[in-house]
């Protein structure tokens, strides 16, 4: 009876722990979204007094990024799902594909600038319009960083053949955040496509 009593505490502190790292992720969702409401909101009101976007035609490479990251998070989707059945082949290998694709739409930023840089268009400049998309982007980025670190966790778990539930726990994480950051890219690509 003592041992039985045990286990359920063991298990009920282990689901508390859960729930509690689950809501500090959303409100790490909740900041992240206020901070880029907040760029956001500083550009329209900048613009708004100048009269003016930021005046660029922004790189293609913008456009295949969004395509990238949209395509990873699909590859999660299904990698969640490949968890939840317990086939643990399938969940590895598109848990390396959205990795992949991570990695793939970070060097896509870097050569977004580096084609914004090219036609002079510099974080430092008179514009401060341009300089937010540099911030914004930079910033996404670091979020797209943070998220590699929830699939690299949900991928290690794979290999060190973790419990079921805790496996599952791991990729609702990973997916909670990465689709946020997803749609997080969609808005701010959009924004700047619509203040050109």
């Amino acid at each position: 009876m003592v041992h039985t009593l045990k286990q359920e505490d063991v298990e009920h502190d282990v689901q508390s722990s859960t729930k509690a790292k689950k809501f500090v992720l959303w409100l790490f969702v909740v900041s992240s979204t206020i901070m880029f409401g907040g760029f956001t909101s500083y550009y329209i009101v900048f613009a708004a007094s100048k009269g003016k976007g930021h005046g660029l035609v922004l790189p293609d490479m913008f456009t295949y990024s969004t395509l990238v990251l949209v395509l990873s998070s699909v590859c999660l989707f299904f990698a969640a799902r490949a968890v939840r059945q317990q086939k643990v082949s399938a969940q590895r290998s598109l848990l390396w594909v959205t990795l992949a694709l991570g990695l793939g739409f970070g060097y896509l930023q870097v050569d977004a600038w580096s084609a914004l840089y090219q036609t002079g268009a510099t974080l430092v400049n008179n514009n401060a319009a341009i300089s937010v998309i540099y911030i914004v982007s930079g910033m996404h980025l670091l979020h797209i960083f943070a998220g590699v670190c929830f699939i690299l966790n949900s991928l290690w778990g794979s290999y060190a053949k973790v419990p079921q539930e805790n496996a599952v726990y791991r990729i609702e994480i990973a997916s909670i955040f990465w689709h946020f950051i997803d749609i997080l890219w969609i808005y701010l690509y959009v924004f700047l496509l619509l203040n050109s």
